[in-house]
């Protein structure tokens, strides 16, 4: 077997996560025609099919998620030898997953001081709620992605805890006199949905699911209108709805982790990581 060229790792790392030969050449800075070229040269490497079409795009075969795994690697160590022996810090991309209220609250003032620290960094964000990070983290689509857990999670690394509160238009909604009382959740499987849904039902209060959305902007939108009572975290409140402490059940907490794509994730993405972790971890983060 030939020997591996980097450039040719890069864009099938690129290929791989971005799904589509085109949006791969934009990343890596090469034509389409190119990348589809580099890969059939890594395939003659490898001596079978790294990629298949697929009715989404690009997809990987089993050889090509084996060669994967080692692509990431010898390209983790390639950019730190480089970074170190030339003195110039962390380079590349990263691409990051977050949910929604986490990334407003958040991550305005973390990523301007990671950027101020690592300048020759580009971070690639990716905006959704966990359940579908988890599965962008599961096909190599982003790096790593900070997501929620239930906040007794055994042996979860628990970053912070936020509170799940209910949150209205008015401090004392008429909705709360109305039966049964219209909520605006996230869609079934979410941990706010499952929140909210267990303390109605363990208070016996008759409810109805006015509106499902997996968008935090969807959710807020329906609340300021009056026509529902929501549930977010509590670092996601608007300042023009309001809590409502005491009208309705008690809501859990939820825990915010870090996930990986990788177990052996790049310098790069372990430097990011390891910067989000401490910045969420502070108490006034």
């Amino acid at each position: 077997m030939a020997d591996f060229d980097i450039p040719l790792l890069r864009s099938f790392v690129a290929v791989s996560r971005s799904g589509s030969i085109s949006r791969a050449a934009g990343q890596v800075g090469r034509t389409q025609s190119a990348i589809s070229m580099q890969m059939k040269r890594l395939e003659a490497v490898v001596g079978q099919p790294i990629t298949r079409r697929s009715a989404g795009g690009v997809a990987l075969t089993a050889a090509g998620e084996r060669l994967l795994v080692h692509a990431e690697r010898i390209l983790g160590t390639h950019d730190a030898a480089v970074a170190h022996l030339s003195g110039a810090g962390l380079r590349g991309a990263i691409s990051f997953g977050c949910p929604e209220d986490y990334l407003a609250a958040y991550f305005p003032d973390l990523l301007k001081r990671f950027s101020v620290l690592h300048a020759g960094i580009d971070i690639e964000i990716v905006c959704a709620p966990t359940v579908e990070l988890r599965h962008l983290l599961q096909r190599r689509r982003i790096d790593l992605a900070v997501v929620s857990v239930p906040a007794d999670t055994a042996g979860a690394d628990i970053l912070r805890r936020e509170p799940f509160v209910w949150v209205a238009s008015h401090p004392a909604p008429a909705l709360l006199r109305i039966s049964p009382l219209p909520l605006a959740l996230s869609a079934v499987g979410t941990l706010d949905h499952a929140a909210a849904i267990g303390a109605v039902e363990s208070a016996g209060i008759a409810h109805r699911i006015a509106f499902a959305s997996n968008s935090l902007a969807g959710l807020i939108a329906v609340t300021r209108s009056g026509e529902a009572v929501s549930v977010v975290t509590r670092c996601a409140v608007p300042l023009d709805l309001h809590v409502l402490e005491d009208a309705l059940p008690a809501l859990p907490s939820v825990g915010v982790s870090l996930a990986y794509a990788s177990v052996r994730p790049t310098p790069l993405v372990t430097a990011f990581g390891d910067f989000t972790a401490d910045w969420l971890s502070r108490s006034d983060a």
